[in-house]
């Protein structure tokens, strides 16, 4: 058995004195795409959310257009035109369409939400507006590199140059993904990060026209574009399916890395960038080496299989880095403070390369073998391009959509490495094991084949048994593992779960304190500091409106608030949209005898789906609105504290109605503080902020806003109270040290006008900056909750006016409020 006879000789390449000119237009292309995709991703998910099934249909959308247009490039374009030409009017053209979707997406948006909604209809609904504003530039984007393929012919050569025009791209995507996320948006917005893109854009068209009339083009020796008068490589359908599942397990693996390492580098926007990055460089490496491998090797198709092999041990070496290296390094996350930022950057690349690098590497370097390996010289390489394109694109898609969709939920982040382990091995196997028959003139396997194939089986089988769980202390802690681990200070695990958009764990102390943990730290526990404020934002909901009849809680958490809010006698209806079905299903039952057992309460109903959407998207209306969602250096967080998040809400108020909110001021600085009170201020500019101490000391406040000017009345508050129906509410409130009306609101901090002097300096949070989660992620490793609360002290008054009731009633508010500058 030998390999197929060649049908690959040389020939001469078009122009190639000209061909390196073409890698840094590639580089440009790259570059402002990623920015694009960053920015195009951004503003989408504020309209149809950010859940993993939004996210999933945006990725799938975007990707898909890429699809499309690698196939249809050879198919529509005439092969007499200019290769540049047509790549040149692609990037003009994407250009274009970038500034049409910046300006025409807001506008569009509100014909979605107006008939958007949850289930398989709000489902296919998403799926068509991201087409209508995805597919058009994807499809040109997909179509650039089959475009240019045509200016080189189907040689080992040509295809060793285009091999490097995509690791070309590929190095841009790396700069544009770190442009964009540490530079265009946390400095800039979408308005100015989209025009940097599209000048980009501009310099690449006039580049490529000008190196296009340098240029002749002679379509009369282009290859026929005649499927019929091709001979097929045999087995390229064979390899076609490899380069497919390659795809797959590459995106496959990106949506498991990214879970992981979000815990273990903290799950901020800065981290969301280095992780592309890193997964980016791979590829891009890989795929130069794999050019320069293609212009040289005799069997190309047999060295894709040997890449493939490498996948499997890149992805068992990035199941070890990722759950037994990593995250028992001896780091200590606070260290990298505000000064030192810049070196914990540089820390949490160097880790993103060490998962990641192996694996991406290969799978940069099948690109471009896939493609010699199917590339003869009577091909168009237009179309042999787009078809090995097309297929990496398709695999690409089902490995995002089954990965973060069905298989980490189901299965969970161990047993899905181990599927896609199998699969790479599965797509070696299905390359290395045939071999062309001479006798019989077609793809056969023989005994070499089958030792080829046993070889690769082994191993995988092998590695198999070496992917491990993930440890439920990088689940519940995060960053701090090593640290933990260390101390030895973190209580027994009664849960561990990996849901379809987060992981999360409950955690129980030796001394009986409950810890609900998710992205990779305590988001609630049953200690008294926040079981305080847990109760203070679901009474003050609650009891600040006259009738509060109908309530939404925002972010399920251990349900503690939902079910401070649940026993107040004249709720109604209490609703609670939670992102994550683990959360209500299982997390918040642990905490039962705390919330109330909510969950099972007949008056609640609880929806999954991202917050902001079930608003945009529903006409019902609340006489209050609680939230208490991730922390705002959460990546997506940042959405549910935009200025427009806050109008929108306060639309869905009923006259007399409340917004209540919970911000934190541990792992925060004070711009990022500043911000969340500034944002919500400039829509309830009668809100107000209470403090919650702890042993005296700063640690969260809770923010209240309605659309009327506010009056509380003591009186009515310990009247109602008083009644016997709200003896749980009282007795709630008690165990946490609120013995009344005054002892609760004399947690009283802030409002206007006093406010305006604190916040003179303070960046409002807007959808098309989402400032926030830049400002949030700089500070998450900080510790500073007591000198933020002194800093916002500095300008607390007595708010007088604001309260009535009896002389006894104000006398003891005002003896339960401290001096302006006592607490100091």
């Amino acid at each position: 058995m030998n390999t197929p006879p060649s049908t690959r000789s040389e020939g001469a390449l078009a122009s190639t004195p000209f061909l390196p000119w073409v890698v840094p237009l590639f580089v440009g292309s790259g570059c402002a795409a990623l920015v694009y995709e960053i920015v195009w991703f951004q503003m989408l998910s504020l309209i149809i959310g950010s859940s993993a099934i939004s996210l999933g249909v945006l990725l799938g959308t975007f990707m898909g257009g890429m699809c499309i247009g690698s196939l249809a490039l050879a198919r529509v374009v005439p092969k007499h035109i200019h290769p540049l030409r047509v790549y040149a009017i692609l990037e003009a053209a994407i250009a274009l369409l970038g500034v049409v979707i910046l300006w025409g997406l807001p506008w569009v948006g509100g014909l979605y939400t107006a008939i958007g909604g949850p289930g398989f209809s709000g489902l296919l609904l998403r799926g068509l507006f991201c087409a209508f504003f995805l597919l058009p530039p994807t499809i040109l984007m997909g179509a650039t590199l089959p475009a240019i393929a045509r200016w080189v012919k189907a040689t080992p050569k040509g295809v060793s140059w285009l091999g490097l025009f995509y690791g070309g791209n590929t190095a841009g995507a790396v700069v544009g993904c770190l442009l964009a996320g540490f530079l265009l948006l946390r400095v800039y917005d979408v308005i100015v990060a989209t025009f940097a893109a599209v000048a980009i854009n501009i310099v690449v068209a006039l580049a490529g026209l000008a190196l296009a009339k340098m240029t002749p083009h002679d379509a009369s020796t282009a290859p026929d574009d005649g499927a019929s008068s091709v001979r097929p490589v045999p087995g390229d359908r064979t390899v076609l399916l490899a380069i497919a599942l390659s795809g797959l397990t590459a995106l496959g693996a990106e949506v498991v890395w990214t879970r992981l390492l979000s815990l273990t580098l903290g799950a901020t926007v800065y981290t969301f960038s280095l992780i592309l990055a890193a997964f980016l460089v791979g590829i891009g490496v890989g795929s130069g080496a794999g050019s320069v491998i293609a212009r040289y090797v005799r069997d190309p198709r047999r060295t894709f299989g040997w890449c493939q092999l490498g996948v499997v041990l890149g992805l068992a070496w990035a199941a070890y880095a990722l759950v037994d290296a990593i995250p028992r390094w001896p780091v200590d996350p606070t260290l990298a403070t505000s000064e030192y930022i810049a070196f914990g950057f540089q820390l949490d690349l160097v880790r993103g390369l060490f998962v990641a690098l192996p694996a991406a590497f290969f799978w940069g370097a099948s690109f471009p073998l896939a493609l010699a390996a199917v590339a003869t010289r009577e091909q168009d390489p237009g179309r042999v391009v787009g078809r090995v394109y097309a297929a990496n694109t398709v695999g690409a898609i089902l490995g995002a959509l089954v990965a973060s969709l069905i298989l980490i939920a189901w299965l969970g982040t161990q047993r899905t490495q181990q599927v896609l382990l199998a699969i790479a091995a599965l797509s070696s196997v299905l390359v290395l094991a045939p071999s062309w028959d001479e006798v019989r003139g077609r793809m056969a396997v023989d005994r070499s084949g089958l030792v080829r194939a046993g070889v690769v089986v082994a191993a995988a089988a092998i590695l198999l048994g070496t992917v491990d769980p993930v440890p439920g202390l990088l689940v519940a802690h995060g960053r701090f593992m090593a640290v933990r681990l260390n101390n030895r200070a973190y209580g027994t695990f009664v849960f561990v779960g990996e849901g379809m958009n987060s992981s999360m764990a409950v955690s129980r102390m030796e001394n009986g304190v409950l810890n609900y943990h998710n992205a990779g730290k305590i988001q609630a526990s049953s200690e008294p500091q926040d079981m305080r404020l847990q109760r203070m934002l679901g009474h003050f909901t609650t009891l600040i409106p006259e009738d509060p009849r109908s309530v939404m809680v925002i972010g399920c958490g251990a349900g503690v608030t939902a079910g401070a809010a649940s026993i107040d006698p004249a709720v109604e209806e209490l609703t609670i949209v939670e992102i994550e079905p683990l959360v209500p299903e299982v997390v918040s039952r642990f905490f039962s005898a705390h919330n109330f057992s909510v969950v099972d309460n007949p008056k609640t109903r609880v929806v999954i789906d991202d917050a902001r959407h079930f608003l945009l998207t529903t006409d019902k209306k609340f006489d209050a609105i609680t939230s208490d969602p991730f922390d705002p250096w959460v990546k997506g967080a940042a959405n549910l504290y935009t200025q427009e998040f806050w109008e929108v809400a306060r639309s869905h108020l009923n006259p007399g109605g409340v917004v209540t909110v919970f911000v934190q001021l541990y792992e925060s600085n004070l711009d990022a503080v500043k911000s969340e009170v500034a944002t919500f201020l400039s829509v309830f500019p009668e809100g107000m902020v209470f403090a919650n101490l702890s042993f005296g000391q700063g640690y969260d406040v809770v923010m209240v806003g309605q659309a009327e000017e506010p009056r509380f009345d003591l009186d009515a508050v310990d009247a109602r109270l008083a009644l016997p129906e709200y003896a749980p509410v009282r007795q709630s409130l008690d165990e946490v040290g609120f013995e009344s009306a005054a002892d609760l609101f004399s947690t009283f901090a802030i409002r206007r006008p006093e406010a305006d002097e604190w916040l003179s300096d303070a960046q409002i949070n807007r959808d098309r900056n989402l400032r926030l989660q830049y400002l949030a992620g700089m500070g998450v490793n900080l510790y500073q909750a007591d000198a933020i609360y002194r800093d916002m002290a500095r300008f607390r008054r007595f708010p007088e006016g604001l309260f009535t009731g009896s002389p006894s009633r104000m006398t003891e508010l005002r003896t339960a409020f401290p001096a302006a500058r006592e607490d100091l």
